[in-house]
């Protein structure tokens, strides 16, 4: 099955690039183009995108605004957002994720970089930038601070999950894939992958970089500092 991907970013020349460079790959295309927040929203809808490639910095409705209002459509709820930022420690990043993202790219990255994004991003998976350390992020996640209007999350939440998903929520925010958990809990990758979506059916999570997110948030995992 082909990827649809829309690209959000108010340069033209950094759309183009990316347009030529997605449009080589045989199992994906770009399907639509826009330079505002509101553009993206509406394309991706119109478009039936898979994946939305979204500048956080755009002029009028920024691509923080418009993740928040993708992930909030109901119609929308098999889009997968991967933010791009110019700057790999930024606020903006952690706001993204909690409000749906999937996760984060550097506008730097190498070609290959982003087309596994895409991929990743297709694939339900989370997406953190090969430059940004687990740590950086825990570390902006577990401030709590409220900033996006959602309020800080309490550890009841994850009393709907069983013990095992409690264990399997750790090594998703850990950033170990199916096969790494199910080697580390001596289990089958998919009885890993029946937990994770348990876990996210039971979180309300859109993805496995809303389970990070959720892991942070309601203290099961805390943040190191080295």
């Amino acid at each position: 099955m082909t990827i649809r991907v829309v690209l959000a970013d108010d340069q033209a020349l950094l759309r183009s690039a990316f347009r030529v460079l997605v449009d080589s790959e045989p199992d994906m295309e770009v399907v639509g183009e826009a330079s505002d927040g509101a553009e993206a929203l509406a394309v991706t809808r119109d478009e039936r995108a898979d994946v939305v490639l979204m500048d956080i910095r755009m002029p009028g409705t920024d691509g923080l605004t418009a993740t928040r209002l993708i992930t909030a459509d109901p119609g929308l709820a098999h889009v997968r957002v991967v933010m791009l930022t110019t700057f790999e420690v930024d606020e903006y990043v952690v706001q993204s994720l909690r409000a749906g993202a999937s996760g984060f790219l550097g506008k730097g990255a190498e070609p290959e970089e982003l087309l596994n994004a895409i991929r990743i991003a297709a694939g339900g998976e989370a997406l953190l930038s090969p430059a940004a350390t687990k740590g950086l992020i825990a570390k902006f996640l577990a401030q709590g601070d409220g900033d996006d209007g959602r309020g800080p999350i309490g550890s009841d939440r994850l009393d709907a999950l069983t013990g095992r998903e409690r264990e399997v929520l750790v090594q998703v925010a850990g950033g170990h894939s199916n096969d790494e958990i199910a080697e580390r809990l001596e289990v089958s990758p998919l009885t890993v992958k029946t937990h994770v979506n348990r876990a996210m059916a039971k979180l309300g999570a859109r993805d496995r970089a809303q389970l990070v997110v959720i892991a942070y948030e309601t203290g099961l995992v805390r943040p190191r500092v080295d």
